[in-house]
C-alpha cells in the first residue's frame, strides 16, 4: 500500500487520468496528502483497500466520462468501500442510501432492484463516481477530511467542467451542491436533488427522475445512454 499511494506511477488509475492530472499530482499539497495517507495505512485500518483508492479513475477513463456523481466520504464499515461513491462490493449488504438510489431507479426507469451494490458497471460506461474524500479510517466518518483530498477532487471537477462539454453532473445533497458550484452550467447539465439517505430521500430525492433525464440529455449529445 505504501508504494501505491506514495508513488503515483504505481497507483491503479487509467493512464488517461495520469496524463491529465500530472501537474496536480506534483503540487505540494498532494505530496503532503500522500504522506498523510501512507502513514494512516501504516498505523491502522483505512478504507478502501490501497489498490482501490483511485478506482473511480481506474474504471472510467478520462476520455469516456459522460456522467459525474459526487459523493462525500467512502463508507467506513468493514469491506464496504470499493473506491466508487455509493457503491459496495457484491458480498456486502446494500447500504440504505444505495437502496434508495435503486428505488428511484425502479420508479424512474422501471428497472428491477439489483441483488448487490457493486456499481462498477456504471463506471465502465462513463460514470465517474467521485467521492470528495478518497480515504477514511475504519469506523471514523470524515476522518480524512481537510487533508487535501477535497482540493484534489475540486480540481478534477473544475478540469472536467472547463475541458469538456455536454457532461451530466448529479449532485445529491447540500455538500455535493456546494462542491458543484464551479461547474459551468451553460456547457453541462447539472441535476440537483436531496441526498438519497433515509434522512432526506423523501425531501426531494424520490421522484427526481435524474436517471431518465441524464439519458435523454446524453442522447441529445449524440452519446449512448447509460444502462443503469
Amino acid at each position: 500500500m505504501e508504494r501505491a499511494i506514495y508513488n503515483m506511477s504505481q497507483v491503479n488509475i487509467h493512464p488517461s487520468w495520469n496524463n491529465v492530472l500530472k501537474d496536480e499530482f506534483e503540487k505540494s499539497y498532494f505530496t503532503e496528502l500522500t504522506s498523510f495517507v501512507r502513514d494512516e495505512y501504516k498505523k491502522g485500518e483505512v478504507y478502501p483497500p490501497g489498490s482501490q483508492i483511485f478506482a473511480a479513475f481506474d474504471h472510467c477513463a478520462y476520455d469516456d466520462v459522460k456522467v459525474v456523481i459526487l459523493g462525500q466520504d467512502p463508507y467506513h464499515g468493514l469491506k464496504q468501500a470499493n473506491g466508487l461513491c455509493f457503491s459496495v462490493s457484491k458480498e456486502v449488504r446494500i447500504p440504505p442510501s444505495l437502496q434508495n438510489i435503486y428505488k428511484e431507479l425502479q420508479t424512474d426507469l422501471g428497472k428491477e432492484i439489483p441483488t448487490h451494490g457493486d456499481l462498477q458497471h456504471w463506471a465502465e460506461q462513463g460514470v465517474l463516481m467521485l467521492n470528495a474524500t478518497l480515504t477514511v479510517r475504519k469506523g471514523q466518518a470524515a476522518s480524512h477530511q481537510g487533508k487535501g483530498w477535497e482540493e484534489f477532487t475540486d480540481s478534477v471537477i473544475k478540469l472536467l467542467s472547463e475541458e469538456k462539454t455536454g457532461l451530466v453532473f448529479l449532485l445529491w445533497g447540500n455538500y455535493a451542491k456546494r462542491k458543484g458550484e464551479v461547474i459551468d452550467r451553460e456547457k453541462h447539465l447539472v441535476l440537483e436533488a436531496a441526498h438519497p439517505s433515509p434522512l432526506s430521500a423523501y425531501n426531494g430525492f424520490f421522484g427526481c427522475h435524474h436517471f431518465s433525464q441524464a439519458n435523454q440529455y446524453l442522447l441529445l449529445q449524440g452519446e449512448e445512454e447509460i444502462k443503469w
